[in-house]
């Protein structure tokens, strides 16, 4: 049999199948890009590469290839096709920014509106009848700062939200801006500042329940390393339910630098440590400039970050677990460093 030799591509995408009879024509064809090509027909060798399309049987055998092609499109109103990057659930960040354009369930959704910090370009609400008060609420808030309310079917609706239960109700707005250090340190209107500092935290629910708490507390501040860690998801958007929009977050290249930094700024650093010697209740320094330090989920605090604390505290502990949540942790710790200020 003579080697395969380039010539016309097949027509059609997809995988071509073999047909009977001679051998189909082969080669690399000109084809839109991304497809999978068919055998085309004719005389000679073994098919390649060819033009996009669902491939029919050729008179002869054939080997598909492969190509790359456009990205995808997912349909969001009749005849409208409209291209939509791919977000993939809690995913750790890479060099992006601090996120926070997609905003999830009614209650971070309102406070989205009222904190009025950024510019919301749409709010998205299910088309299902429901006349829950603070639905008529957000209707209210959007009319006031000019937002337009659509109301989208399911197929629509759940093609766009990225958490689990997004309540019906989504807003597309501004990133959040990212927060300087220096200014984090400097306290915000006269106040000590009192903040708190994620080391390695990867789950979006973690994230927004600590920034929930940590904003109840009346935490000043969070700093977030940039690298190996999540930022402001839509799914930390839905359990931080509204504390993003007031609690400002920056982001570092590095954890331990900053926290050193911090140190030389007078800020009293505390690592929360579960095989720590010192209490949680009898932490030093709360009264004054303080960041509290959580460790990421199952291997607590690094060891440079550890290296760069203060103090390390832990939670007593009474039962038989030897551990809480990250976000259980902090929402104990933010509360009793709150107390004693």
């Amino acid at each position: 049999m003579s080697p395969p030799r380039r010539g016309a591509g097949g027509q059609g995408s997809g995988r071509g199948r073999a047909g009977p009879g001679q051998g189909g024509q082969g080669g690399r064809g000109k084809g839109s890009p991304g497809s999978r090509g068919r055998a085309g027909q004719g005389q000679g060798g073994q098919a390649g590469r060819g033009q996009s399309g669902r491939g029919q049987p050729g008179q002869g055998r054939g080997q598909s290839g492969r190509g790359r092609g456009p990205a995808p499109t997912r349909v969001t109103t009749p005849g409208a096709p409209r291209s939509i990057a791919p977000v993939r659930r809690g995913r750790v960040s890479s060099d992006r920014g601090l996120g926070g354009d997609q905003v999830e369930g009614r209650q971070a959704v309102r406070e989205l509106l009222i904190a009025g910090r950024r510019k919301v370009r749409e709010v998205w609400m299910l088309d299902q009848g429901d006349d829950s008060p603070i639905l008529e609420d957000i209707r209210e808030l959007a009319a006031s700062n000019r937002v337009t309310v659509s109301q989208v079917g399911k197929g629509r609706f759940y093609a766009q939200a990225r958490c689990e239960a997004p309540q019906g109700v989504l807003a597309l707005a501004a990133p959040l801006p990212e927060a300087d250090l220096d200014s984090l340190l400097a306290g915000r209107g006269g106040t000590v500042p009192f903040l708190v500092a994620l080391d390695g935290v990867t789950d979006p629910g973690n994230l927004g329940a600590v920034l929930r708490s940590a904003e109840c507390a009346g935490v000043t501040g969070a700093i977030l390393p940039r690298h190996r860690a999540v930022h402001v998801t839509p799914a930390a958007t839905k359990a931080a339910a509204g504390a993003i929009e007031h609690v400002p977050m920056a982001v570092v290249g590095g954890l331990p630098t900053a926290l050193a930094n911090m140190r030389k700024a007078g800020v009293h650093v505390v690592g929360l440590e579960g095989a720590a010697a010192t209490s949680l209740y009898d932490v030093a320094g709360a009264d004054g400039p303080l960041c509290l330090v959580l460790g990421a989920e199952g291997r607590g605090l690094s060891r440079l970050v550890s290296e760069r604390c203060d103090e390390l505290v832990a939670i007593p502990m009474k039962g038989v677990l030897g551990s809480l949540n990250v976000s259980a942790a902090a929402a104990l710790a933010c509360f009793e460093i709150a107390r004693r200020r």
